[in-house]
């Protein structure tokens, strides 16, 4: 193994029923006044914020609400929550959704505990160092993002469509309440661009240049597969306890560092995509699924011998006769198959309609290289022009 550091210290009350412990455990860190964030009509429409609001109530706190986090979510909204947790006098956030619920609460967590900051300028642009931020707990809706597990959350400043992300420890979530139940009424493309955003939190640790970390390697390979058997039967049948159990748990452990350890984060294929949903509102799970075997393509010729262990042993491919060019084509080839199986696109035109002009792709790659201040990846290091190739890859 290679050196690292791990720290994941968010609580985990996982099964049936767990939103009513909501109060209890928002209790017990000092909870008095919560702020609840969520999404759209789903929560309302369920029944959940009601249930949770209770809760609250029981425990004897106070509560305002946000609704209406929208996927790829805004700065304009986070914001507003900045403003209605400091006018409530707000001392703990309380998402109730996926990523994107998520990622405005801990934004919102993150202003409002620091009132003389400005969200992007100062602390998304990383000009000073957050230092505080206010407890975060949730309410996990979603199978998805991993943020309930996570230091990192993602905004899109309305005005120029920049996407970026911002990690701090600060920024963990003090309990993730996750019953697999709330899953059951998900749309089944909600549920593949979850499949693929787990799939890829994993695979963009898996790809980096360090491939000596045996147990690291392991529990990757492992997770994926049980995402893949089981992001199977998620389409199959949908409301499958059992299926969407096993996802909501990878999607946890896909992004609290565990699947990485030991080698550097490579999340190109991350960056690529968050051009793509930022300038184009598409969902965050389809952008990548769109971009990887673009990029894995572009990349194979670093080291394909990882190409070809992924394909043994996360898709079983029989090596057997193959050179190892051929077994790493393969590999990709059974991810994008995998992909379009769950209904998933593999190129620009399938994500978004049509292929896209050279002077579009030139603005993606700009947006992408922070307009030239900045490289992506560690698998391979790109620059601008590998990114216009990638892209240009992509582009049918």
């Amino acid at each position: 193994m290679q050196a690292f550091e791990f720290y994941s210290p968010t609580k985990i009350i996982f099964g049936p029923g767990t939103e009513s412990q909501v109060g209890t455990q928002a209790a017990a860190w000092g909870a008095s006044r919560v702020l609840v964030v969520y999404g759209g009509k789903s929560a309302v429409k369920s029944g959940l914020l009601d249930r949770v609001v209770s809760a609250l109530h029981a425990s004897g706190m106070a509560y305002d609400t946000l609704g209406g986090v929208h996927p790829n979510p805004h700065l304009s909204l986070v914001r507003d929550g900045i403003q209605k947790a400091l006018d409530f006098g707000a001392d703990f956030l309380l998402a109730i959704g996926g990523g994107s619920v998520i990622d405005t609460a801990k934004a919102i967590a993150d202003g409002a505990a620091n009132p003389e900051l400005d969200i992007w300028e100062d602390i998304w642009l990383q000009k000073v160092k957050l230092e505080k931020a206010l407890p975060v707990g949730v309410v996990l809706t979603i199978p998805a993002a991993g943020s309930e597990s996570s230091e990192a959350a993602v905004l899109t400043k309305d005005e120029t469509l920049e996407k970026r992300s911002y990690r701090s420890d600060l920024q963990r979530p003090c309990f993730a309440i996750m019953n697999p139940e709330l899953t059951f009424t998900l749309p089944p493309y909600q549920v593949s661009c979850g499949i693929v955003d787990i799939m890829m939190h994993t695979m963009d640790r898996y790809f980096n240049p360090i491939t000596s970390n045996e147990l690291t390697n392991e529990i990757a390979e492992g997770l994926l597969r049980t995402v893949i058997r089981n992001g199977r039967r998620a389409m199959e049948h949908p409301g499958d306890y059992q299926a969407m159990s096993e996802l909501m748990w990878a999607g946890s452990l896909s992004h609290n560092g565990l699947t990485g350890l030991g080698g550097p984060m490579d999340f190109a294929t991350h960056q690529l995509g968050h051009e793509l949903s930022a300038r184009f509102d598409a969902a965050h799970g389809a952008t990548l699924s769109a971009m990887w075997g673009s990029w894995a393509r572009y990349c194979l010729d670093t080291n394909p011998a990882r190409f070809a262990q992924f394909g043994q042993q996360v898709w079983g491919l029989d090596a057997a006769g193959k050179t190892e060019q051929e077994q790493a084509l393969a590999a990709i080839e059974a991810t994008e198959d995998y992909f379009r199986s769950i209904g998933m696109p593999t190129c620009l035109s399938e994500l978004l309609g049509e292929v896209q002009s050279p002077e579009v792709l030139d603005t993606l790659t700009l947006g992408c290289t922070f307009h030239g201040q900045r490289t992506i990846g560690s698998f391979r290091v790109l620059g601008h022009a590998d990114i216009l190739a990638i892209y240009n890859l992509a582009n049918h």
